[in-house]
């Protein structure tokens, strides 16, 4: 342990640094469900046929998922706050590009290079975070401000996506980016000052570049196309096939090579991995909600794309909540395991509300407060997840690491959506055919399908929270982060009775 002496003083430009950290995290989780709302109007006018309609959305996530861990190690190549503000710039640039777009290849152009630029910005944004909050108690802080701000972002989408289509018109979804990133990108390059040492400097490694990316475009793809095509259309299988061969040779490689790309020791350290795992299965969960509630209230309900919007409100005032005050309040005081899976669980019991859905259920008497519970119970949960995932890792792997944590999340969410929306629709389709003869009423009985496709689903996402409660019971056994800066950790990992040793570098 060194001496006290050698231990740098925090950066007091750190939470300034904060606010466009999160400003720019805000503007990348936004674009994840605010392009969703104003794409009919889009194709309507781009004239995109509707075979090609979905690739709006999955141009930007192939590109995003498949070069999330590419972007960590440029991130820890490069500089993180360079990285942040080319990403930032880049994101701006083909912003404007997309909301500018006159033809279908502009828009899915344009939409590729959004996920390319936010694959870059991403993690360096949080591993900013974890090489400038030295101290727990602040460490804390900054991470519950980010997990709220990662896991709510995406209803505030809605209601952003909601009001910028239904009163402006749909290529302000897109032009909204470029202040938030003229901004952020400005308030970085003034206030933001990266520990020196930071850097990994090591020689890029490019087969294992090539098969992640590879393999994670084939691993999202799949579950993309799984939506629309179906789980035993040729090219899907195809599809979960080569991901699974990439990936396996991406591992082996990544065994192998001097200066990987991901050092397995990121993975296998067991808190580390328990969040990777955990987190993912929770986003399938998450997103696979916000879709169902979506065509719910504004198919089943009526609701305007603003109302629907702001029915979403609960949920984010949970998650505020539960990260800010709940999470980062206890951070400091209880073990991660013991916020993490408390916290699932929480959501678990909000989620199982949601199974009893109806076409005339009362939004005040069910919607509402089971959202609450969702949203307390996972930003409680997001807080210590986002701070754990860099737990005791060696600073010039934070990039990456931090990688990992946005390639759980976006490959969840594709998981999530696909999944949980083929057993819906299956759902549907069998209520429909068995109820059909004695119907009298055939909207109705398509309504009360699609309710119960729904509430079927979500009884998938109750099943996949309690799994993820459980893996973070199980997998997480570090303790308590211990008060004050503590020397960088190491990739052994605490053990159960160990306290957490935060990563701190020299000025």
């Amino acid at each position: 342990m060194p001496k006290t002496a050698d231990i740098p003083l925090p950066d007091p430009s750190r939470w300034k640094a904060l606010v466009f950290i999160a400003l720019a995290q805000l503007m990348v989780v936004l674009d994840a469900t605010i392009v969703n709302i104003a794409l009919p109007t889009a194709q309507q006018d781009l004239h995109i046929s509707d075979a090609n309609r979905q690739w709006v959305i999955t141009a930007y996530a192939l590109a995003f998922g498949g070069l999330l861990l590419f972007g960590g190690r440029i991130a820890d190549l490069w500089g993180r706050k360079r990285t942040f503000v080319v990403g930032l710039l880049g994101f701006a640039a083909a912003s404007a590009l997309g909301g500018a777009a006159t033809s279908e290849a502009m828009m899915l152009g344009a939409r590729a290079l959004q996920g390319v630029f936010g694959a870059l910005l991403a993690p360096a944004a949080l591993s900013l975070l974890a090489v400038m909050f030295t101290d727990a108690k602040e460490r804390a802080k900054a991470f519950g401000i980010y997990g709220a701000i990662a896991g709510g972002g995406g209803a505030v989408g809605l209601i952003l996506g909601g009001f910028l289509t239904e009163y402006l018109n749909w290529r302000w979804t897109f032009y909204v980016n470029i202040p938030f990133a003229i901004i952020a990108a400005v308030g970085a390059y003034l206030v933001i000052r990266e520990p020196e040492g930071a850097r990994n400097r090591s020689s890029l490694d490019i087969p294992g570049v090539v098969l992640s990316t590879l393999g994670l475009v084939a691993l999202v793809y799949g579950f993309t196309r799984a939506e629309s095509a179906g789980w035993s259309d040729d090219l899907t299988v195809g599809m979960f096939i080569a991901s699974v061969v990439l990936l396996a040779a991406f591992v082996a490689t990544e065994a192998k090579v001097k200066s990987p790309l991901l050092p397995l020791r990121v993975l296998t350290e067991r808190n580390r991995g328990g969040v990777y795992l955990s987190l993912g299965l929770a986003i399938i969960a998450m997103f696979g909600l916000f879709l169902f509630l979506t065509f719910y209230l504004q198919v089943v309900k009526g609701y305007s794309p603003v109302t629907t919007g702001f029915a979403f409100l609960p949920m984010i005032a949970g998650m505020i909540t539960g990260s800010t005050q709940i999470g980062a309040r206890l951070m400091t005081r209880v073990a991660p395991r013991l916020l993490m899976g408390p916290g699932f669980v929480l959501a678990a019991i909000g989620m199982l509300l949601l199974t009893q859905l109806e076409v005339d259920s009362s939004y005040a008497g069910l919607i509402l407060p089971a959202q609450l519970l969702l949203g307390l119970g996972m930003g409680t949960a997001f807080m210590p997840a986002m701070s754990l995932s860099t737990h005791g890792v060696n600073p010039a792997d934070a990039g990456v690491a931090s990688a990992m944590v946005n390639t759980s999340q976006q490959v969840g969410g594709a998981i999530g959506t696909a999944l949980l929306n083929t057993i819906a629709a299956s759902a549907t389709t069998s209520y429909i055919t068995s109820h059909a003869a004695g119907a009298t009423d055939p909207k109705l009985l398509e309504l009360q399908g699609m309710v119960h496709g729904f509430s079927s689903a979500i009884w998938w996402a109750v099943g996949i929270l309690a799994a993820a409660a459980a893996i973070a019971f199980t997998l997480i056994n570090t303790g308590r982060p211990q008060a004050g800066p503590v020397a960088a950790g190491s990739d052994e990992g605490a053990g159960a009775e160990d306290e957490v040793k935060i990563p701190v570098i020299a000025h």
